[in-house]
């Protein structure tokens, strides 16, 4: 698959980001801070190096945590915007439902699938990462 430039937004359009090249990763995260952090069961991510992600608009708030991981959402709104960890430097994983062409970054795996919760079935046919 080509990837170009991908173009998001949050809920109100005030955080905008355009990706460019091709994602590190694209994947599903099921682990329980992921989860917590955005209010859904299972989040998903598009994983871009640092340099080819460009935010427009209003910068996205920061919440950095105590084991490394800084959370980026909408200040204004309060969408979930991306996730950095110190365990990944130069990169950032951008929440996936913020992409305005999802067709362009389709899931790859399952990340920390053994927290999964056990009714959930979603794109059960991709390799799961414990």
């Amino acid at each position: 698959m080509s990837y170009s430039n991908l173009r998001g937004h949050c809920y109100c359009g005030a955080v905008k980001f355009e990706a460019s090249g091709q994602p590190v990763w694209v994947g599903h995260c099921h682990c329980e801070s992921c989860r917590r952090a955005s209010g859904s069961v299972m989040t998903s991510f598009a994983t871009y190096h640092l340099d080819k992600v460009k935010f427009t608009g209003t910068m996205p708030a920061r919440f950095p945590t105590d084991d490394g991981v800084v959370r980026s959402f909408c200040g204004h709104c309060g969408s979930p915007v991306a996730y950095e960890s110190s365990n990944k430097k130069n990169q950032i994983d951008l929440h996936l439902g913020l992409f305005d062409d999802l067709e362009q970054v389709k899931p790859q795996d399952h990340t920390y699938y053994a927290e999964k919760v056990s009714w959930l079935q979603a794109d059960e046919h991709l390799p799961k990462r414990t």
